[in-house]
């Protein structure tokens, strides 16, 4: 299990990648296409990237995305919950 730490980190690449993509994952848990309990198993995925600094750069490198890096374990349910 990663630590508080880790999830913190990873929580904080989850939030800014989806919001490069446009997609607002509070918004969409009102709308209810994020369930209960589903971004914190994105967070919990992300923690498992091979890639974190490169997505930290990839990060710095770009305001606003239409798509993610490929090696995003997030990138298709990101792009599934944008409005």
């Amino acid at each position: 299990m990663p630590s508080s730490k880790q999830m913190e980190k990873h929580g904080r690449l989850v939030a800014r990648m989806a919001d490069r993509l446009g997609t607002d994952l509070d918004e969409a848990e009102l709308r209810g296409d994020l369930r209960p309990g589903e971004r914190n198993a994105m967070v919990l995925s992300c923690t498992n990237c091979t890639s974190p600094e490169a997505c930290e750069a990839w990060l710095e490198a770009h305001d606003s995305a239409g798509d993610t890096p490929t090696y995003c374990r997030n990138g298709e349910k990101l792009k599934s919950l944008k409005p």
